[in-house]
């Protein structure tokens, strides 16, 4: 790489050494006009061991604290998966430092802290994205065109989705996931994440009017959800529900169904594989006479993905971010809208959880 084009790149510095950054760092270093700059953790062997395992360059800045990396003058995105007690802190900061952040979800806690995240981010005039990976394939935009076409998919009535997977026992003992100190949202905030944002996204992200929390969710003894759902609802007759956990089987369905037609996805957060993805579509199913079988099936759509979800992801990102460097452009209010509208909805279900499953109406 040139200086000049090393220069041009949208340089991202990291906080942590989460394994989830195995991944996005790959993508980084994948992605069109963008490189790791920086990586920081609360020892500075820690980040130079991660670096060297996962192959970053060589020129990458390695840091003992936090704080060297916000403070690197070159660090233009600063990426952000810390646990979620610790995202507001470090999202301020970075945002007070004239970083555009690129944070894990869950964002936070409460709504509240998501709010001042926002209003940081803001003020500072620097964008702000969540993870939330899928959403950036091109299959998704794919869906889209299906359910907006009022001939073939009619009008929206329900949304149904699972995620699960059976969690070794390591995980449920140690993972960050399930302490009440770190992430205390459990599998609501982690995998009922993706269902929240797969709801929204259905319904265009309008919000529903009311919240259930199904009965029965699953706790382990430090009170952290291990398994959950819940139902929503909107004044015009939509529905939705989802389950997730970290006890089941592996499942990432999605079922969006219309007055005329039915989409569903058995991969929608994490496809089979990273060069296609496909989906499930049919339009005016008809039985045959005396229901002996049907005149059509499902049709399955491939879309083919230039680069992984994630490679999408942080180009989208390093292109506001460059627009904005370049004084082309400024911060795009859909993305911290669309996170705001997810952390609603996963809290709303968690009160609903801690108020014996009342209804919980959205404002």
């Amino acid at each position: 790489m040139g200086e000049e084009e090393a220069v041009c790149r949208v340089r991202f510095g990291v906080l942590g050494c989460a394994d989830i950054f195995r991944k996005v760092g790959r993508a980084i270093g994948m992605a069109k006009g963008a490189t790791i700059h920086a990586l920081g953790s609360r020892s500075l062997e820690k980040a130079k061991s991660f670096a060297a395992e996962n192959n970053f360059p060589s020129q990458t800045k390695l840091y003992g604290s936090y704080q060297e990396v916000i403070d690197d003058a070159n660090v233009d995105v600063v990426y952000i998966p810390l646990p979620t007690s610790l995202h507001l802190e470090w999202v301020v900061n970075a945002a007070q430092n004239k970083k555009h952040v690129l944070l894990e979800k869950p964002p936070a806690l409460t709504v509240d802290d998501v709010d001042k995240m926002i209003e940081a981010c803001d003020r500072h005039g620097v964008q702000l994205m969540d993870g939330t990976m899928w959403v950036h394939h091109p299959r998704t935009d794919k869906m889209v065109e299906l359910l907006h076409n009022p001939q073939l998919f009619g009008n929206l009535k329900e949304v149904h989705s699972v995620f699960s997977y059976a969690a070794p026992q390591e995980f449920l003992e140690k993972n960050i996931r399930l302490k009440p100190d770190l992430d205390a949202l459990g599998a609501q905030g982690d995998i009922g994440w993706y269902c929240c944002r797969a709801i929204l996204w259905a319904n265009d992200y309008q919000m529903p009017q009311n919240v259930r929390a199904m009965p029965a969710p699953t706790f382990n003894a430090a009170g952290v959800i291990m398994s959950c759902g819940a139902t929503f609802t909107w004044e015009d007759g939509r529905l939705a529900t989802y389950h997730v956990s970290f006890l089941s089987h592996a499942a990432m369905n999605l079922i969006v169904q219309g007055t005329r037609g039915t989409l569903h996805v058995e991969d929608f957060c994490i496809p089979f594989e990273e060069t296609k993805a496909s989906f499930k579509f049919i339009s005016d199913m008809k039985p045959k006479p005396l229901f002996l079988g049907w005149e059509n099936r499902p049709e399955e759509h491939e879309v083919i993905a230039e680069v992984p979800q994630e490679v999408a992801m942080i180009e989208e990102l390093s292109r506001i971010v460059k627009n904005i460097r370049d004084g082309r452009g400024k911060n795009e209010p859909f993305w911290p809208s669309i996170m705001r509208k997810t952390q609603v909805l996963v809290n709303a279900v968690m009160e609903s959880i801690h108020t014996n499953f009342d209804i919980v109406k959205i404002a």
